[in-house]
């Protein structure tokens, strides 16, 4: 496995995270050597998944910026759907995404990037209930585990978190 030493990593949380797309690829990115900060809606909040983990929340998106970081990870659950109407989250999307530093998406973490405007002819795919927000956002959709476009890593579900990690481990180690 590629060292992600020297990388620090933000992951968004949010009440009704998908609990599996956001420890799985946290644990796998710290194994790798990588600094892993959780940022939610306020700092240290217990943020309660989709089927009930909890997470802590290291600090606040609003003191969050993308400079300070290698990459990005955007899980999904209900909690896209919320963070997406918050500027700030917007605009670290947009600086990420302009600096070309890894975005990595899953499942309908993708809300995130349609809203920041970040898709227009990335390929992408993302769970089957938002094909055509992905589509209608300009994205080129395909039904893949894992489809890595430049810096961005995109998944379609839990089950597709190992390819999803390797991807994103391997797009963070190359940048």
């Amino acid at each position: 496995m590629p060292s992600l030493t020297g990388h620090k990593i933000l992951v968004f949380v949010g009440d009704i995270y998908e609990d599996l797309e956001l420890w799985y690829p946290k644990l796998r990115l710290i194994e790798a050597g990588a600094e892993v900060v959780v940022a939610g809606p306020a700092a240290n909040t217990n943020y309660a998944g989709k089927n009930g983990y909890p997470c802590v929340s290291d600090t606040a998106i609003d003191d969050m910026d993308a400079g300070d970081f290698t990459g990005l990870v955007v899980p999904g659950g209900f909690m896209p759907d919320k963070l997406r109407r918050d500027p700030k989250v917007l605009q670290i999307v947009r600086d990420f995404h302009e600096a070309g530093k890894p975005i990595g998406a899953i499942c309908h973490g993708g809300w995130i990037p349609i809203s920041a405007g970040v898709y227009k002819g990335i390929r992408v795919t993302g769970s089957p209930g938002i094909k055509d927000d992905l589509i209608n956002a300009g994205a080129i959709w395909e039904d893949a585990a894992v489809v890595i476009d430049r810096h961005h890593v995109t998944s379609r579900r839990p089950d597709d978190l190992p390819d999803f990690c390797r991807g994103l481990i391997e797009v963070l180690a190359a940048g």
